[in-house]
């Protein structure tokens, strides 16, 4: 092999190199993306309520139900939160119709209602229907 031989096939293989690395962090981070977009809220019930509240130290509960119209419009912002607030606030949806006992344990006499946990405790309650910005606005200030 020549040296002008040699000097192709080097810069093929730097080409070739570059290529690859591009194509890996494409991707990463499309699969970064997608992780994100997996992330839904979790699904709390009667049966896990206690642990999920005391192993997350912030959590936001939407207590729920199928038929009750503001509940549907606000489902779209707490799936939103989950994805967003990953590793900052669990965020759990409780269907109430399927978990009468921790629904009436709260007191949940309207839907939707947004409870805040910190460290197992409630520390902050919302009713009814209300702007992603307002929710955000009302759990931030308990974040670490």
């Amino acid at each position: 092999m020549n040296g002008e031989h040699k000097r192709f096939i080097s810069e093929e293989d730097e080409e070739l190199k570059r290529i690859r690395e591009k194509k890996m962090k494409e991707l990463l981070k499309k699969q970064e993306r997608k992780q994100k977009m997996d992330v839904e809220p979790a699904h709390v019930t009667d049966s896990n309520f206690n642990e999920i509240v005391n192993k997350n130290s912030l959590v936001l509960i939407d207590f729920w139900a199928e038929w009750c119209a503001p509940c549907r419009m606000v489902a779209p912002i707490i799936e939103e939160l989950a994805r967003e607030y990953t590793g900052k606030v669990l965020v759990g949806r409780l269907n109430v119709d399927e978990n009468s006992e921790t629904a009436e344990r709260f007191q949940i006499f309207s839907i939707p209602t947004l409870l805040l946990m910190k460290n197992g405790e409630e520390v902050d309650r919302i009713v009814g229907l209300v702007p992603k910005s307002h929710i955000e606005g009302r759990f931030k200030k308990y974040l670490e």
